[in-house]
């Protein structure tokens, strides 16, 4: 008898490459702006930032496959309103200002999407439970 075959699936995320075109801003920016925990730089350059469980690698685009904005990504925040405001504060250019997007049975998903100085499109997201 042989074991049964489990399915195979993506579960965690380890590290997300965002694209820099100029990596001294998009490491201000991260760090300064998003107050994100950074952990250091390497050559030729990159630069990696600690994001709850995530690594987040910033770095120009080593061959032209890959020269692009990066995939959207969303910061669960517990507060959108607050973490919009914050973020305003210290010159975040918002595409959008905190909006209801779904309404499951026990809470409401709200985002605000914004861009990070090299171009890319990011977003806030929060489950707002219902009372």
């Amino acid at each position: 008898m042989t074991p049964a075959a489990t399915p195979f699936s993506l579960n965690a995320i380890g590290q997300i490459y965002i694209r820099a075109l100029d990596l001294e801003r998009a490491v201000r920016f991260y760090r300064d702006t998003l107050g994100m925990r950074f952990l250091f730089q390497a050559p030729p350059q990159m630069a990696f930032f600690q994001c709850g469980p995530t690594t987040i690698l910033l770095g120009p685009a080593e061959n032209p496959t890959v020269d692009h904005p990066a995939s959207l990504i969303y910061y669960l925040v517990p507060d959108i309103a607050a973490a919009h405001d914050t973020l305003r504060t210290r010159g975040v250019d918002f595409i959008t200002t905190p909006h209801l997007v779904h309404r499951a049975a026990d809470y409401e998903l709200w985002l605000a999407e914004f861009r990070d100085s090299e171009g890319n499109i990011l977003a806030l997201m929060m489950r707002k439970p219902l009372a």
